[in-house]
């Protein structure tokens, strides 16, 4: 499994949102600038954690991006989920997969499985909250 820049894109957005003093809008130019993001592909990613919403948008000479909730309520899996789609690792997995027509007699399908199992526990559990913290522990706290 490999993210997408744009997964990737949408966590730094995020956990920069969450560094932020709490209900107070930041505007797409200071995220690009701290995260070396165009503002123009930063502002279609934004655009779709604001239509989930995920965050919220003021208008306005000191008008930007908040958060709508805790940063411990949004999980990476969320976030990832959102701009990746499925984390399943092979079609086999997919929630809505047909099935494949091995499938009773894979001799790998347990590896996917447990494999999956690992990924969908860490992204499940570690939530922005966990990335602060371990942001703040490693002196990023300008540069995620």
């Amino acid at each position: 499994m490999k993210i997408s820049t744009r997964g990737r894109y949408a966590l730094r957005i995020m956990l920069d949102l969450a560094l932020a003093d709490p209900g107070i809008p930041v505007r797409v130019k200071d995220i690009a600038g701290r995260q070396e993001i165009s503002e123009k592909y930063m502002e279609q990613i934004i655009s779709v954690l604001n239509k989930a919403g995920f965050v919220r948008s003021v208008r306005g000479p000191q008008g930007g991006y908040f958060l709508t909730r805790n940063p411990a309520e949004y999980t990476v899996g969320m976030i990832l989920r959102l701009t990746e789609g499925s984390l399943a690792l092979v079609d086999c997995l997919e929630y809505d997969s047909p099935g494949c027509s091995r499938r009773d007699g894979c001799a790998t399908l347990l590896l996917w499985k447990k494999l999956d199992e690992a990924v969908q526990g860490v992204v499940n559990t570690v939530t922005l909250k966990d990335l602060v913290s371990w942001s703040s522990e490693h002196g990023q706290d300008d540069s995620i």
